[in-house]
This record gives C-alpha cells, structure tokens and sequence, in this order.
C-alpha cells in the first residue's frame, strides 16, 4: 500500500461547526486540528473559522516552529511581535520562530475569517525539491487508451 491518506475538511461554510484544539484546554468552536487526524510527522496544518468580532484571545510563539498563515476569506488583523497588519481573503503570512502572534476576526468583516494554519519545523527547505525524481513514461492515470 501506498503512503498516502485522504480527509475531508468540508466546506468553508461548514468550518466554524468544528469544535476542537490541541488539548481540551484549548479547544474552541472553528477549530479543527487535520493533522491528528492524519499520520502526518513533518507538517501540521489547522482548519479555522471566527466570527466578526471575535479573537484568539491569547499571544504564542513557537521556538522551533514555522507557521504559514494562509487567509481565505474574511477580513482580520494579526498581531506580529510590536505590528499590526490587516489580513483578508488572499493573505498569506510566514511567522518564524521566536515571533510574537495573535489574530482577530475584525469586527467590521462582512463574514468568518476563515484561514488555513500550516506549521513544519526541521531542516531547511531547499530552494529546489532535491529529493524528487521524474518518470515521463510512466501513464497519466486520466489518459483513455483510444
């Protein structure tokens, strides 16, 4: 068998019914932590949602972690050490290690902010994949033999 796993975090109108953390402590409503329902050992990835007006409520940082903040829809700020920035539909925002974050919902947007967190730490990344390999003669899985 192959490794690989399927899931399906639903639609982003469905987010917000999510209710879950990292630990019951930190578990909230549009939450959904993908990566402890998935075998996954280099990468993390959460399924978020807040309403207009709402917030995270706390500060974090990560002293190893990398975080991509990847927004979707909606309209929010996030807090990054002594900034504020603006966030909506189409931001993407890297957070290294050692910064400062929270984030908000802004209270005007006219929707959730809905937004996907991936987090990885480890070796750097190349620059180039240099682990790949190509196999032009093997068959694409769609293509009708005529």
């Amino acid at each position: 068998m192959s490794d690989y796993e399927v899931t399906s975090i639903g639609s982003l109108d469905a987010w917000r019914e999510h209710y879950g953390g990292f630990d019951a402590a930190r578990s909230r409503d549009g939450r959904r932590v993908v990566d402890h329902e998935l075998t996954m050992t280099y990468i993390g990835l959460t399924a978020n949602a807040l309403e207009p007006g709402e917030e995270a409520g706390y500060w974090h940082s990560h002293a190893r972690i990398e975080e991509l903040y990847v927004f979707l829809e909606g309209f929010g700020e996030m807090g990054l050490d002594d900034d504020l920035i603006q966030v909506s539909g189409g931001s993407v925002v890297r957070v290294g290690p050692g910064v400062w974050r929270t984030w908000r919902a802004r209270p005007d947007s006219t929707g959730q902010l809905r937004w996907l967190c991936i987090r990885a730490g480890g070796e750097q990344l190349p620059d180039l994949p240099d682990d790949s390999s190509r196999n032009p003669e093997k068959p694409m899985p769609w293509a009708v033999e005529e």
